[in-house]
């Protein structure tokens, strides 16, 4: 039997070699996020006794939605929920969204928030329920722990607006990025910021965490703004400049 552990109950099923693919349980129903590959999501639903409701698609990388297509030839009623500017690109989309667009799933909104930058089109799903101690998001590859995505499509200006919306949504939302790269991450902030006192406290417990064999995930939206170079980058040019130095960064 799951256990449930709060009002939104959510797993991580790790796959490849940093992918995470969330899946968002509800009684003996459930919903994926980006699934990577189909076969250990399709076997961790079946071991558990759920049905695949939906499947919530942030962008067209081969690495989110690969898994896609076997698991609706498994669960047929399934909705692939993806943007509807990415028709081309995930052309076996059923549910169609665009920015600001608001649906439903099992209980909760969620909201659709269009966030360019690692790709053109790529979209975040932000999901709320009344009287509930957190909100939830995933961010797909726009935010990561201590980090954002390669600009592979977009612009730094497009990601900076796209971490600025993000940056806007409660503090105790919680993140539920599509990588393990928290670790990597907080390592090449406090090679920029060796002092800093949260990005070090962070990575201690980020570490003892990943000893164990744990998740750095999820993280929330007060422990980004304290901890990630990139929300706390006060404009464009230092955006710029700080993706520039992550992307030839060596651990």
């Amino acid at each position: 039997m799951l256990e449930k552990k709060s009002e939104f109950t959510i797993f991580p099923i790790p796959v490849l070699q940093d992918n995470i693919v969330w899946v968002w349980v509800h009684n003996c129903n459930a919903v994926v996020v980006d699934p990577s590959i189909s076969s250990p999501v399709k076997k961790w639903l079946l071991n558990n006794n759920l049905s695949l409701k939906a499947i919530l698609q942030t962008h067209h990388h081969e690495d989110h939605i690969g898994g896609t297509q076997e698991l609706i030839k498994r669960w047929p009623n399934t909705k692939v929920i993806a943007s509807i500017k990415e028709l081309k690109r995930i052309p076996f989309q059923t549910f169609s969204v665009d920015n600001n667009d608001i649906f439903h799933l099992f209980d909760s909104e969620v909201k659709v928030i269009e966030v360019h930058g690692h790709t053109n089109n790529h979209i975040a799903f932000y999901i709320s329920k009344e009287n509930t101690k957190y909100n939830i998001l995933f961010p797909g590859d726009t935010l990561f722990g201590g980090g954002c995505g390669r600009l592979l499509e977009g612009t730094p200006s497009q990601m900076f607006e796209s971490l600025n919306k993000l940056n806007s949504l409660p503090e105790n939302t919680k993140i539920y990025a599509a990588h393990e790269y928290t670790e990597n991450n907080l390592k090449w902030a406090l090679s920029l910021k060796s002092n800093d006192a949260s990005i070090i406290k962070r990575l201690n417990i980020i570490q003892n965490k990943r000893k164990k064999g744990l998740p750095s995930l999820p993280s929330t939206i007060a422990e980004e703004r304290k901890t990630n170079l990139f929300l706390r980058a006060k404009n464009i040019t230092e955006l710029t400049m700080l993706r520039r130095h992550k992307d030839n960064w060596k651990c």
